[in-house]
């Protein structure tokens, strides 16, 4: 990459949130991140530039509300690729992203999951543009992943 692309960050705040930090800690890109708000994610963030999502956790309301904070954060950065670990708060931008803007997804899957798919991973499987694992016993459900080890 050339530095002028976006890359756009995003994950659940916790394990997924230092998983992603971690993988893309050597990306040079232009970047921001996404995640919802909690305060450790906020100190972590702090001098970063980021935007807070709600998590929608089952509630179609709560969807509809990260929807639209999803539209708005993809259609002012304009993401040239995004990068996830997951959990189910980063669905909208990722298809925001992917299907309005044409975005690149890169998907990994989170190293918590060494014996079963994450179900954000199953359903990310077939859209996402490189989806890499963490763990080789992953790949009887996903075969076509790439393995990277843990990041």
């Amino acid at each position: 990459m050339n530095g002028k692309r976006k890359i756009c960050l995003i994950s659940s705040h916790g394990g997924h949130l230092r998983e992603l930090l971690a993988a893309t800690e050597n990306v040079r890109e232009k970047k921001y991140i996404v995640t919802h708000r909690a305060i450790h994610a906020e100190e972590i963030l702090a001098g970063v530039k980021h935007y807070f999502i709600l998590d929608p956790h089952l509630s179609f309301f709560k969807f509809a509300v990260n929807f639209f904070q999803s539209l708005k954060h993809i259609l002012r950065e304009k993401p040239d690729v995004i990068v996830s670990t997951g959990a189910g708060i980063v669905i909208p931008s990722i298809l925001l992203g992917k299907y309005l803007l044409k975005s690149k997804l890169i998907f990994i899957e989170s190293a918590a999951n060494v014996v079963n798919p994450s179900r954000t991973g199953r359903f990310l499987y077939s859209r996402a543009d490189l989806f890499l694992i963490q763990w080789p016993e992953m790949a009887r459900y996903y075969p076509r992943a790439v393995y990277c080890g843990l990041v």
